[in-house]
């Protein structure tokens, strides 16, 4: 008889996903699948719409990353027009972007994944939250953790006219100059961006690194995934999350490709499973291998930790000396899962200086209209069109195609969140192998299950995409007389507990 583990829902991510672990029946895991249940469809019903729309239409696609779509959109509208937008109009692009990297790769650490460390797995349920981690850090830094964040989202406010959903950023450029004090309050914030930054890796070397427990779990084998990495680098192969080159390093670091935007195709293909609704993709010179690891597996990752494997260096100066320390701690490439953490706050150190140095430039304070945008000509005929940028998450893929009307006739929107599907699918079978034996679960130990894939900071809602995706799952099982036989399983009840250790079916 074999035995089943759900975990219905996951916690701390932005969209819904659930764990379904099949056990031998000596009660070791023998399978793990984490599933994507719900289907957004944007893809779908974007067809038909004016292409100019899309910009606003996508950053409604998830309120956790809306800037990501916004910038994405508008760069393939760039492309689709064939516009240049003017280089103030690039620059508020970039400040308004670093600033939501900055932002959301806090709110990961702290709000997501801090508690994990901050409080560990095996605090109470109420405990593993912003509050177990303010409860650990104390009231000043608590303070400032709060306060960080909102000075930085109203300045994002400030500049995109909305915090979320963003209404700023058009073919071309962006809809207006920015106004004398938004200037100023940029300047005036800056500063204290990068010494909370700085202040958060002092933090987390101090109350993370310094922890047995962590320690132990960021060396395990049981949270590392061998595959290769990918990101976005500027001409001199440093760090960029705007315009540069896809760059793609093998698990030794090696270089396997390093291509345009616009000729993602070439180089990468996706997938869909039926017991998902999240697209797998995969290298198209390695194929579909499935879901393994080592240098001829198809397998890649996006997202800060595959990022800095793939950059050869940052593009300011204190963080390129934080991402030194990280590999001489870990070795490069790094492929240790819960490194994403530490390779999010090098990254969001990165995207504060970034912001002290593009606040200070002066082309922020041009003040006509057609300093900040280039409006483009009509189309004259069928377009198509790439935008990529970094999301905080990882490589994020806008792609459209219209008439000569300019109605959108194909859109594929390829998050980093489906880039990381199959990964994250390893990651939790490996977890789940290592962590889930004779049958001993507790919620401690399912809580460490999570930790699999929540170092990945997973966009559900940005990655359901895909059709069909069934939630029976069939499963290769062996029975209690040896035979390997399949099997559908099916959720029938969700236990008030959120996890099911299962009798036997």
């Amino acid at each position: 008889m074999t035995r089943r583990i759900t975990i219905d829902p996951i916690t701390r991510l932005e969209g819904h996903g659930k764990i379904e672990v099949f056990l031998d029946a000596d009660g070791n895991a023998e399978s793990a699948f984490l599933q994507v249940p719900e289907l957004r469809g944007f893809e779908r019903f974007c067809v038909g719409r004016p292409a100019e729309e899309m910009p606003q239409l996508t950053a409604h696609v998830c309120g956790v990353c809306p800037a990501a779509h916004h910038i994405a959109a508008a760069r393939a509208l760039d492309a689709l027009y064939g516009v240049v937008p003017p280089a103030a109009a690039r620059k508020l692009q970039a400040l308004y972007y670093n600033l939501f990297i900055f932002e959301d790769h806090l709110l990961h650490y702290w709000y997501m994944g801090g508690p994990d460390f901050y409080a560990g797995s095996s605090a109470p349920a109420p405990m593993r939250s912003i509050v177990g981690v303010l409860a650990k850090v104390g009231a000043d830094l608590g303070r400032r953790i709060l306060g960080a964040r909102k000075e930085a989202r109203e300045l994002m406010a400030a500049i995109a006219g909305r915090t979320i959903h963003p209404v700023f950023a058009l073919p071309g450029g962006v809809s207006r100059p920015l106004d004398p004090e938004t200037v100023r309050r940029a300047r005036e914030l800056a500063p204290g961006l990068v010494r909370f930054a700085a202040d958060t890796l002092e933090s987390f070397r101090a109350a993370v690194l310094g922890s047995g427990e962590y320690g132990e779990a960021l060396s395990s084998e049981v949270y590392r995934v061998r595959c290769h990495s990918m990101g976005m680098v500027d001409e001199a192969g440093r760090l960029t999350f705007l315009d540069g080159a896809l760059r793609v390093v093998d698990p030794q670091g090696g270089e396997l490709a390093r291509f345009q935007p616009r000729d993602w195709l070439l180089h990468l293909a996706e997938r869909v499973e039926p017991w998902t609704y999240a697209k797998l993709t995969f290298l198209k010179a390695k194929g579909w291998t499935g879901f393994t690891e080592g240098d001829e597996s198809g397998l890649y990752r996006v997202g800060p930790l595959a990022r800095l494997n793939v950059a050869r260096a940052m593009a300011t100066p204190r963080a390129e000396a934080e991402r030194q320390r990280l590999f001489d701690a870990l070795g490069w490439p790094a492929h240790q899962t819960l490194a994403f953490h530490w390779a999010r706050l090098v990254e969001a150190l990165q995207a504060a200086e970034a912001v002290e140095a593009l606040a200070a430039d002066p082309d922020l304070e041009a003040r006509e209209p057609s300093q900040v945008r280039t409006v483009p000509a009509p189309l004259a005929g069928p377009s198509e069109g790439v935008g990529v940028v970094e999301a905080p998450r990882g490589t994020l893929i806008h792609h459209y195609a219209t008439d000569a009307d300019g109605l959108l006739t194909a859109a594929n929107l390829v998050v980093a969140s489906q880039h990381n599907a199959a990964p994250v699918q390893i990651s939790v079978r490996k977890a789940a192998r290592g962590l889930i034996r004779n049958g001993k679960v507790d919620p401690a130990l399912l809580n460490q299950l999570e930790m699999a894939f929540r170092a990945y900071d997973p966009c559900n809602a940005c990655a359901s995409h895909a059709l069909p995706g069934e939630l029976p799952l069939i499963v290769t099982v062996r029975g209690p007389d040896g035979a390997v036989r399949e099997v559908i399983r099916r959720r029938e009840s969700t236990e008030d507990d959120g996890a099911d250790a299962g009798a036997g079916e």
